[in-house]
């Protein structure tokens, strides 16, 4: 290996964070790579640095289809197909796009890939594994030795993500193809689990896995889970490794990685954005704006009759910790860059702005389900649930839409999933590397 370069147990009713020690499990269908010690350097090196510092050995002389977005970036900021293209002994087969594309909707690459879905840099095909593809077609599988996994996860079940690699875990399993994780961090911390797990008849593509809302898994983490569980089709497994990260403590923030930040789907422009993701994504479960079509999304839930001021006034009686509202105006505008055209759209909203104080205390599911409950007990004719009960795939359950018809206190429902939450963080402790 070449030389670097780059030289509590606290209970509350929503939310539980738990520590780990360092101590390395060992797994029957997947393995944790060793790596040096780096703890004298003081800085985070995610799995894509430390490939890199492996000259790519690990996978030179295959042929690769790489799971990747734009987030695969390493300490530099230089995404792994360009780092790639500098080692002739690698051949990228394929891309394997996720939800939202390899470069996002809002990257200038993105424009460079044409109609023929072609990478630019490699010349590989890019295979859209959301809307067009369950599982890698047939003819990418026949070419590629092995399958390398990269991108950064958001921290939350929403995410389809995770998903699409349980589709690409099948395929490998099935075509005896080697799947390699090149590990990065969990953005909002990895010692913070909350939220209700999903019931197995509400399991869709955002709700796939038994993960509360808020998981506290690093990606690395959540593959060796679901891989050593069989929790994929006809309980397959795959020939799993993992390349883990150095120096990443459970404790951290993304920011406090001094990783680059990428935004991971184009509606988390920013970390604030992507905490209160975690619950404000529930809102799109009802007929509410959530700052869609506007400089804030997920910072603001608004519509053309909601009372604001009155819903303010409400939610400063809560208790909430961590957080702060205020009522705005403000009037949502569709973008060429994105394809969702936001609800509401060139109507004035009337709505509540949110402003997370310290981000420690702040708990994003218990402040979104309680703005929830309010607006529906506000507006009991106004507020409505999509279609499908769509609100209950997000969640997980048919909970929140009941204890709402109940016109239950919104602080009865945090201690409703506090069963799961410590359920879930006993179950994941053997599968935690850091």
């Amino acid at each position: 290996m070449k030389p670097f370069t780059h030289i509590f147990l606290c209970f509350s009713l929503f939310t539980v964070s738990f520590a780990q020690d360092s101590s390395r499990q060992s797994y029957l269908f997947s393995e944790v790579l060793e790596i040096p010690d780096l703890s004298f350097f003081n800085q985070v090196y995610t799995g894509l640095d430390i490939l890199e510092q492996m000259d790519f050995k690990l996978i030179e002389g295959k042929s690769v289809a790489i799971f990747t977005n734009q987030t695969a970036v390493n300490r530099n900021g230089t995404h792994i197909l360009d780092l790639l293209k500098k080692v002739p002994s690698v051949k990228v087969s394929a891309l394997l796009a996720p939800e939202n594309g390899i470069w996002g909707i809002d990257d200038k690459r993105a424009a460079l890939i044409g109609r023929e879905q072609i990478d630019p840099v490699h010349g590989a095909p890019i295979i859209d594994m959301f809307e067009k593809y369950l599982h890698p077609p047939h003819w990418v599988m026949d070419k590629t030795d092995l399958i390398l996994v990269d991108y950064q996860d958001t921290g939350s079940r929403y995410s389809t993500y995770m998903t699409t690699l349980s589709k690409i875990f099948e395929s490998a399993s099935e075509w005896e193809i080697p799947v390699i994780i090149l590990d990065r961090p969990n953005p909002i911390r990895g010692d913070i689990v909350d939220g209700p797990l999903p019931r197995a008849e509400y399991q869709t593509y955002e709700s796939y896995h038994l993960f509360p809302i808020r998981h506290g898994l690093t990606l690395g983490e959540a593959s060796i889970l679901i891989n050593e569980m069989g929790w994929v089709k006809d309980l397959k497994r795959v020939e799993l490794t993992v390349v883990p990260m150095s120096n990443w403590k459970r404790n951290m923030w993304f920011n406090e990685t001094e990783l680059v930040w990428k935004n991971p789907t184009p509606f988390l422009i920013d970390e604030q954005s992507l905490l209160a993701y975690v619950g404000m994504d529930l809102f799109r479960g009802t007929n509410m704006n959530i700052g869609f079509g506007t400089n804030s999304p997920y910072m603001v839930v608004g519509s053309p009759w909601l009372g604001a001021s009155y819903l303010v006034h409400l939610l400063n009686d809560q208790g909430l910790k961590g957080v702060e509202f205020k009522s705005v105006n403000y009037r949502p505008t569709g973008s060429i860059h994105h394809n969702r055209v936001p609800r509401y759209d060139g109507q004035s909203c009337s709505g509540i702005k949110i402003k997370i104080t310290d981000r420690n205390t702040y708990s994003p599911i218990a402040t979104s389900t309680t703005i929830m409950l309010l607006i529906n007990q506000l507006h009991p004719r106004e507020f409505q649930w999509e279609a499908n009960d769509y609100i209950d795939k997000l969640f997980g359950s048919n909970l929140l839409r009941l204890l709402a018809a109940q016109k239950k206190p919104p602080d009865h429902l945090p201690a409703q999933w506090v069963h799961d939450v410590y359920k879930f963080n006993q179950f994941r402790q053997p599968y935690l590397i850091y």
